[in-house]
């Protein structure tokens, strides 16, 4: 406990002069309302939540699918009657003719009414339907579960630049807090040049030097300006507006402890995703296998029929066959099936166990891709841990000793050189010191990527 004090201390000594800049950045968005933000503007989330919607909308079609067949139908017609015996097959587009089969040939017109009312349903498809709706609903997992990847990777994608951000934010206070260390040198020099008791040279050098830091903390500004309009971007908050809330403060004076992430296989969204594809492959197995059975089909029909043609071939006037004079009903059950569907069913299921195949192999790369990266995030951690043990004790030593370099040039002790030297050494002390901070939490933030842990990780950011 004294020795974290100690580091605390050290850590207050050499930043100290960075949090009232922070003052100034009012607590504006945490990690976790920049997270909502995207979800609910991004426009590739909003495109796969209505991919989603439209494979539920598949499913409600599927099942109307399965409702009886009824066609109703009126023709009115004037046409000849005029063939003779004989078949043909029905792919040549002729019109029926009824009767009219006589020893010679009659163009007179013949005026006729026919009207149906038809229905067909499958009584039997030995188990087609629950295929069909079982895919439709695979369809709909895997949709749903491109959304939640979409969502996870837009998560991990805000989380990123929010900690770059952070990191970048506190860079550009330790590069104006380096500004102002050189514009003081640069002061003192200049007064000490004045009265003769220094060469010119050595206000020379500390205004390059000056010049120097001004050009590093507008390169990192407009570093900072690159990632706000990212930001914006993937939340839709206008860039100007775009402070965060610098973890409350924390982000230097402390950080949480390393969370143990589990490897979570079954609710991790990057596989969760290749486990619905394969799913998907597995009910169009069963589909393929139902479609190629025999259906067994319920057909019952009534039709109406006049014609100006009587009985006797007696030709009465147009008008007589406007009006319905025959009427008949049927009911049947048929069933059907292609002699050539064992062949069919065979190559559709070859193809789709290639593709499942092909699924399975994805599912693995995937989980062995993650297992990896968790793996290299570990490796990470280790190391920017270790790092973290060290820094402070650089960071205080470094502040030490830049006062006392600056004590004894003002002395006439020591070289311009050696005070520039010392002032680089905290500048890179302060430097490293957020970085390695930095890459602590990226190391942790993919660790939980990796393992399906983001959202977790991401609520313990406050």
């Amino acid at each position: 406990m004294a020795t974290f004090q100690r580091r605390k201390h050290m850590l207050f000594v050499g930043i100290g002069v960075l949090m009232p800049i922070f003052s100034i950045l009012a607590q504006q968005y945490s990690l976790q309302n920049l997270v909502d933000a995207s979800k609910n503007y991004l426009p590739v989330l909003k495109q796969k939540q209505a991919q989603v919607n439209s494979a539920k909308a598949s499913v409600t079609d599927t099942r109307h699918s399965f409702l009886p067949q009824v066609r109703a139908s009126e023709q009115l017609s004037i046409a000849s009657v005029n063939s003779i015996a004989g078949s043909y097959f029905n792919f040549i587009p002729t019109a029926s003719t009824s009767g009219g089969v006589r020893a010679a040939s009659d163009l007179q017109p013949n005026s006729s009414n026919l009207a149906a009312l038809y229905g067909e349903y499958e009584l039997a498809n030995f188990g087609l339907n629950d295929a069909k709706l079982q895919t439709a609903q695979a369809n709909v997992g895997l949709q749903q579960a491109d959304l939640e990847r979409e969502r996870y990777a837009a998560e991990l994608e805000v989380a990123r630049y929010y900690f770059n951000m952070l990191k970048t934010q506190y860079r550009l206070a330790t590069d104006q807090q380096n500004v102002k260390r050189y514009d003081s040198i640069f002061t003192i020099i200049k007064a000490l040049t004045i009265s003769g008791l220094k060469p010119g040279s050595d206000s020379s050098l500390a205004k390059a030097e000056l010049s120097k830091a001004r050009i590093t903390y507008n390169q990192t500004a407009g570093s900072l300006s690159q990632l706000k309009e990212q930001l914006s971007y993937l939340t839709g908050i206008p860039s100007q507006q775009l402070l965060i809330d610098s973890l409350a403060g924390n982000f230097l004076m402390q950080k949480p402890l390393p969370l143990n992430f589990a490897f979570d296989t079954a609710n991790n969204p990057l596989i969760d995703y290749y486990a619905k594809r394969k799913d998907i492959l597995l009910a169009n197995e069963i589909l393929i296998k139902k479609s190629y059975l025999p259906k067994v089909i319920l057909a019952a029909g009534t039709w109406a029929r006049g014609s100006n043609i009587q009985y006797n071939d007696d030709y009465k006037s147009l008008a007589t066959g406007l009006g319905y004079q025959r009427f008949n009903y049927a009911i049947g059950i048929g069933i059907t099936y292609n002699l050539f569907n064992g062949l069919y069913r065979k190559d559709k299921l070859d193809i789709n166990h290639f593709d499942t195949q092909a699924s399975e192999f994805a599912l693995q790369q995937e989980k062995q891709s993650l297992y990896s990266a968790s793996l290299r995030a570990d490796a990470a951690l280790q190391a920017t841990q270790a790092n973290l043990a060290e820094l402070p004790i650089q960071l205080g030593s470094a502040t030490d000793t830049y006062k006392q370099k600056l004590a004894q040039y003002k002395a006439g002790i020591i070289s311009l050189i050696d005070l520039t030297n010392a002032s680089f050494v905290l500048y890179r002390s302060q430097t490293d010191y957020i970085e390695t901070l930095n890459d602590w939490y990226l190391a942790q933030l993919d660790k939980a990527a990796s393992t399906g842990n983001l959202t977790q990780f991401i609520q313990t950011i406050k």
